[in-house]
């Protein structure tokens, strides 16, 4: 019998408890509301719709440039790109970018004193959506490189020196990444590896980053390390802009996807790179905090591309069961396809209401909108994946053949397989749905850890719990009673959506239930007390009712704001309340899943499938897999690999 090769030991990683891992996460949070929040509201049991109707609007000249670019950049589309040949190939042409920067799209978000277009966020989405559908690799490329690379960070947290060398350089020609991740870091970056070592008025990086998107053709890196606490140097994790073809850092692979095929994603190694303190981002250790706050409204840019994918599905849907027949009528006749259709556009319909109005409220600056831009991400990244679902299943047999081969054989080559497997990561990229059920919770409970934190925390003393039991007792007195009855009670409320389809009930509904769901928080706040943050199945439903009653919110809005300008007014109603219709068949699925459910049974039998319990059952099959370490080696240290960077100049 041969002997089995043994598999390296890992190299070692970063120790870090669980709480302590909190811990990072949490300071890396942005503790104040110095602004209203109407997501936080309605979390809260108060449904301000004030904050969100009437429907914040841009400024004419901003709608002016916005729609010029939009209308070059479609010609572009249209033109220019072949969307095909990047799947096919999997690779988008250096002509195509050349034609991007030409067209200032590099530049979108930048200030127009830096070169750029200065677009706002409503028509940066709008920009995304369109060349998304072209080609989600280049929209994700495009996103990528503004949402969360070089530009978006410096614009809120750099000098005037950095704005001035870099901005310029990523509104024509550089194109930017974002380097986070490791090998074994992912959602838990306080066991982040990358370390960033100060000599003299320089940083020395070593270490390996993983899925770096861009990172193969990419000119500059936001890259994330950690400092090491010295004299004269806070430490902790920090922001830095790094050349990329500085010495030392080697792009070793470019990552392959089942979807995306075009994107620019690679593995990213640094050894000994000396970065010139001056390309630091802020301070020492503030650099979980930017990032976060750069995602406050980065995380608008991939729903904004969910949208684009929500129109297209709809487009597809209706031409092709209008043309596709059986038993004597077009499919889309049929109940149970029709059921499917009207899903798509239900829902298409509602998650742009939700990026615009998100959008529109990041541009106007006037309230806190990180739970509203989470939501946005959480909600179209699960949505558009149905709805891609859906699609495929009224395409039947087509759905899952690929358009090469549907071209092949004479037939339309509609890519609805692809755009499947293209949706996929979204749901995984910039904070997957179980991470970002966490993170809208913490901030949707924020309020009552404010006051009640200390109560639950069991390493504070009793004084402090005597004084948060004190302030709690405040706050509960005041809020509670404000939860047994509101206007969503009362028969006339929110008459002003009333115009043939009354809007009006499912309005009230939102009022109603935000109640009820700030009610069902508190009270699993009181039950589990310190446990609240193990009962992630709960705290995930509540994040999906608080989801669907502000795409609810949103979807009312619109309608309203679209009767108003006469633009398809009376069909905007009726998407409206058929959206709303369905949100509330979810919202009270969700509602009985709370408290009648099976997660301490799978609590149970996952423990069971970790111990070997059930190794039985995995019996009868093979396993397809290669040899390896299930986490490759991110040991730093000199690259023995080829530099497959590919910079396009």
């Amino acid at each position: 019998m041969s002997a089995v090769p043994e598999t390296p030991a890992a190299p070692s990683r970063p120790t870090v408890t669980e709480r302590e891992a909190r811990q990072v996460a949490e300071a890396a949070r942005e503790q104040d509301w110095r602004k209203p929040s109407f997501a936080k509201e309605l979390f809260l049991g108060r449904f301000r719709l004030d904050l969100i109707h009437p429907h914040p609007l841009p400024d004419d000249e901003d709608v002016r440039r916005g729609e010029d670019f939009l209308a070059k950049l479609r010609d572009f589309c249209e033109t220019r790109i072949d969307g095909a040949a990047v799947e096919r190939e999997a690779r988008i042409p250096d002509e195509v970018i050349d034609g991007l920067k030409e067209l200032g799209a590099l530049g979108m978000k930048i200030d127009t004193k830096y070169g750029g277009l200065g677009l706002t966020q409503v028509y940066y989405n709008k920009a995304l959506a369109l060349v998304g559908s072209a080609s989600p690799a280049i929209g994700a490329l495009l996103s990528a490189h503004q949402s969360i690379g070089v530009p978006q960070p410096l614009k809120i947290f750099g000098t005037r020196e950095q704005k001035e060398t870099f901005l310029p350089r990523c509104a024509r020609t550089d194109i930017s990444a974002f380097l986070l991740t490791e090998p074994d870091v992912g959602s838990d970056p306080a066991r982040l590896a990358t370390t960033a070592v100060p000599e003299g008025d320089e940083y020395v990086l070593d270490g390996v980053k993983l899925w770096t998107t861009n990172g193969v053709v990419a000119d500059l890196l936001v890259v994330m390390a950690r400092v090491p606490e010295s004299e004269g140097h806070r430490g902790g994790i920090t922001a830095f802009v790094v050349e990329a073809d500085s010495e030392g850092v080697t792009v070793e692979n470019r990552n392959a996807f089942m979807g995306l095929r075009g994107l620019e994603n690679g593995v990213t190694r640094f050894h000994r790179v000396r970065v010139p303190a001056s390309h630091r981002i802020g301070e020492e250790g503030q650099g979980l905090k930017i990032a976060l706050t750069t995602l406050n409204t980065g995380r608008l840019s991939l729903p904004a591309m969910c949208v684009g994918a929500g129109k297209w599905c709809l487009k597809i849907a209706r031409e092709w069961s209008a043309e596709r027949e059986q038993w004597g009528k077009p499919v889309a006749l049929h109940e149970a396809v029709g059921s499917k259709i009207a899903f798509i556009a239900a829902t298409t319909f509602a998650l742009e209401a939700v990026v615009d109005l998100s959008s529109q409220m990041a541009d106007e600056d006037r309230n806190d909108i990180r739970i509203e831009a989470a939501l946005a991400k959480l909600y179209g990244s699960e949505m558009a994946w149905l709805m891609a679902d859906e699609l495929v299943q009224i395409r039947g047999g087509r759905g899952f053949e690929t358009a090469e081969s549907l071209r092949a054989r004479g037939e339309r080559a509609v890519p609805a397989e692809q755009m499947l497997r293209d949706l996929r990561i979204n749901r995984i990229f910039e904070g997957s749905t179980e991470i970002m059920h966490l993170l809208i919770a913490r901030e949707a409970v924020d309020a009552h850890l404010s006051v009640a934190g200390d109560l639950i925390d069991p390493d504070k003393s009793l004084g402090d719990k005597a004084r948060a039991g004190a302030s709690a007792g405040a706050f509960y007195a005041r809020w509670l009673p404000k939860l047994v009855a509101g206007p969503g009670q009362l028969p006339g409320t929110y008459g002003e959506f009333k115009h043939g389809i009354d809007l009006s009930p499912h309005l009230r509904y939102v009022e109603r239930t935000s109640r009820k769901l700030a009610r069902s928080t508190f009270y699993a706040m009181s039950r589990w007390q310190g446990r609240m943050e193990t009962k992630q199945g709960f705290l995930g439903r509540i994040v999906d009712i608080g989801a669907e009653l502000f795409a609810m919110s949103a979807a009312c809005v619109r309608a309203e704001l679209l009767r108003g300008r006469g633009d398809h007014g009376r069909e905007a109603y009726q998407l409206a309340d058929a959206f709303c219709r369905q949100a509330r068949l979810r919202v009270e699925e969700l509602f009985g899943r709370l408290w009648s459910n099976t997660d301490d049974l799978d609590r149970k039998v996952v423990k069971n499938v970790l111990t070997g319990s059930y190794a039985w059952l995995e019996e009868g099959v093979v396993d397809p897999s290669g040899d390896g370490r299930w986490i490759a080696d991110a040991t730093p240290g000199p690259s023995t690999r080829e530099n497959v960077r590919r910079p396009i100049r």
